[in-house]
């Protein structure tokens, strides 16, 4: 008996992915959770597993692919999953077509309800949001390569909402895109800041001036311009700036630098920061918080997302509870996860649950910058590259050569006041300036 065995449920709000690579050949017998493909979705590549024991009879995808939830990836033979669309009962493939004959109704004839978005609070649009997609098409109709399959009304609806029918993930046959597929694309939008839409003029020919390239976007590039994008329509930024006197730090990463490293870590600025900020949001918990409508929601634990640059995009791995941890823990921890990161071996929910952000630009250089909060977090911090500088050292001593470095935190003004972040982030420079205040 063949059965089919198909993309599961890989997270919250992950649709499907990209297929990376195929782990199994034709003919091989696989085993209940064995690896199948590698599949780089919005936020990490993962390893899919087998739910069944079997021989790999036939692959249904392949590299490159778009692959959706519940979609037929192999099918084996031995197994115990579900049947193949050849094996079902000749009775039931029967009576379902009679369903077909008698439910189905001439598209050309059929009449289409859509919710129109900006219309929902109308009575009359519980009525329509609750009607189903009336246009039907044939599941044997074939839809051009390059090309999206969508009835004509489907499309006006698509242009009335100013959406790129082609960024829209259809849910019908063969991807064929519905009139309730373009307005949960809208809604998707509009909750995220308007991203999506159609935006501005069409770009302009630029082969009329020289050669180009194009190149796809990968899921992780897309997901981060996205995300982004949301979160700075959506978010009133402010960003403050400082500097903190790292001179002492030096001389304490020397000096303890190699028993950290012993143990599989490295006494870098970035652990300690992680500390410092742990204890800055139990002073000002406002930090660690989340706007939502008209209330906020205070967050009672400490997980920091550290951003880490690899060559796919930008990633962001959060640490759990760090305020419980000490800066060795929080030095192997950091370079475990930012090892995982550049190998794309992160998982869903080591990028799940952060309530502040650290983003490092140290080590390639800048004297500040203005980072983006990463919502629904209201603050982010922004690291740049010490330098020594003269710094005042009062009546008699004159200046002195120290290492300064710039910090910039961005944050939420809706939930955040200036003079909040002004004493967080001083809170921030004086903890790493004197290590002794984060143990008092």
């Amino acid at each position: 008996m063949s059965t089919e065995l198909k993309l599961p449920d890989i997270g919250e709000n992950v649709a499907g992915g990209d297929v990376v690579r195929i782990l199994v050949n034709k003919g091989d017998t696989i085993k209940k959770d064995q690896p199948v493909l590698e599949l780089e979705t919005d936020k990490a590549t993962i390893e899919v597993p087998s739910d069944q024991d079997g021989t790999v009879s036939e692959i249904k995808v392949k590299e490159g692919d778009k692959v959706k939830v519940g979609q037929v990836v192999l099918t084996l033979d031995g197994g115990a999953g579900v049947k193949t669309e050849d094996e079902r009962p000749k009775t039931e493939a029967k009576t379902e077509d009679a369903r077909t004959k008698t439910d189905g109704v001439p598209a050309d004839k059929e009449k289409e309800k859509v919710v129109d978005i900006a219309s929902r609070s109308k009575p009359a649009a519980k009525a329509a949001g609750e009607a189903e997609l009336a246009a039907k098409p044939d599941a044997t109709e074939s839809t051009p390569a390059g090309k999206v399959g969508a009835a004509p009304s489907v499309r006006r609806l698509a242009r009335e909402l100013g959406v790129d029918i082609t960024r829209v993930q259809g849910s019908g046959p063969g991807g064929r895109v519905g009139a309730e597929d373009v307005q949960g694309f809208v809604k998707t939008a509009m909750t995220s800041g308007g991203r999506g839409l159609s935006q501005g003029a069409p770009l302009p020919d630029f082969t009329k001036w020289g050669a180009v390239e194009r190149k796809p976007v990968s899921n992780i590039r897309r997901k981060t311009a996205e995300h982004l994008s949301g979160a700075w329509n959506t978010i009133p930024h402010v960003t403050q700036h400082d500097k903190a006197d790292i001179t002492s730090f030096e001389a304490l990463r020397k000096s303890h630098g190699p028993a950290v490293e012993k143990a599989g870590g490295k006494l870098t600025i970035t652990a300690v920061l992680l500390k410092v900020a742990a204890a800055a949001i139990r002073k000002y918990p406002q930090f660690a918080s989340s706007m939502d409508g008209d209330t906020i929601v205070y967050k009672q634990y400490t997980h920091i997302g550290m951003a880490v640059d690899t060559e796919y995009g930008l990633l962001v791995p959060v640490i759990r509870d760090v305020d419980r941890k000490s800066v060795t823990e929080l030095s192997v921890e950091l370079a475990q996860l930012s090892e995982k990161a550049r190998a794309k071996k992160l998982s869903l929910d080591e990028m799940s649950g952060g309530v502040f952000t650290i983003t490092n630009l140290g080590g390639i250089g800048g004297t500040s910058f203005t980072p983006i909060v990463n919502y629904p977090e209201v603050a982010i911090l922004g690291v740049s590259r010490a330098v020594m500088e003269p710094v005042w050292a009062g009546e008699g001593d004159g200046f002195e050569a120290r290492m300064m470095m710039p910090l910039s935190l961005s944050y939420d003004h809706r939930v955040i006041d200036g003079a909040d972040a002004a004493r967080f982030l001083r809170f921030v420079c004086e903890a790493v300036e004197n290590p002794l205040l984060i143990s008092l």
